[in-house]
């Protein structure tokens, strides 16, 4: 089942296309990596596709009205800032909002703890949210979104700032997410750990799709030189595929 659908989508500042005429689509059970330079249009496209910037084009969400959106789709923005201070469930229980009233409070509470179980804050729930750390609060961030329970989870650098441990853990629950059958599109820059978590990569040049596909494929030497000016290694190993940027080629 398709979770998005893009149809031409266009952005543009003044003259300028920042995304330009991209056709995509996700669907269930696939974690997509949104990859690209700094620059290329990874967040003006998530935005875009949530109806949250004007485009032409299509895009199979930003025609919902508001609220079936919100139930159809859960974003992480970039911006990782808690403005009051409340305690970590309280949070979480914000990516609930859009079930209100359909819902028992008893789900609400089981999809809260799930949310906190996934990213390791089951006993961070009592917790004052901007008494945390930075990556701690990105990781409660993530798990508002993940409470919200919808088919599909748009997440704009959802990794950055968190440490080895925890942008590992982040991918894997993704990656779990997908393989239950939900879709995920997330703008990674550590091309290492698209490689080994997504199951699809679609790289953007200039608001363009340069290529779309497995990373074996979309991670390819004359790809890596042309978009992001670098060359790196790839390799099989029994813990899954391995990538490593190794030089710059310009």
């Amino acid at each position: 089942m398709t979770l998005l659908s893009l149809e031409n989508l266009t952005v543009r500042r003044g003259e300028c296309p920042v995304v330009d005429g991209v056709t995509l689509t996700v669907g269930e059970g696939e974690f997509v990596g949104l990859i690209g330079p700094n620059g290329a249009g990874k967040t003006t496209l998530l935005r875009a596709a949530l109806g949250l910037l004007p485009f032409t084009g299509r895009s199979s969400l930003a025609v919902l009205a508001p609220a079936d959106r919100a139930r159809k789709a859960a974003f992480l923005p970039q911006s990782r800032d808690i403005a009051w201070p409340v305690t970590v469930e309280a949070v979480v229980t914000l990516g609930r909002v859009p079930h209100q009233g359909a819902l028992s409070r008893q789900d609400d509470r089981a999809a809260v703890d799930r949310a906190l179980a996934r990213m390791g804050l089951g006993n961070f729930r009592a917790r004052i949210a901007t008494a945390l750390s930075g990556g701690e609060q990105a990781r409660v961030l993530i798990a508002r979104a993940l409470a919200q329970e919808t088919p599909l989870l748009l997440a704009d650098e959802p990794v950055a700032g968190l440490d080895p441990a925890a942008q590992i853990r982040t991918m894997q629950v993704f990656a779990d997410l997908a393989r239950e059958g939900q879709g995920v599109i997330a703008s990674v820059h550590d091309l290492g750990l698209a490689a080994r978590h997504c199951t699809r990569l679609v790289m953007l040049e200039a608001g363009r799709i340069a290529a779309d596909g497995p990373a074996t494929e979309v991670l390819s030497d004359p790809l890596l030189s042309r978009v992001f000016g670098i060359r790196g290694h790839h390799a099989e190993t029994p813990d899954g595929p391995v990538f490593q940027p190794l030089a710059t080629t310009r």
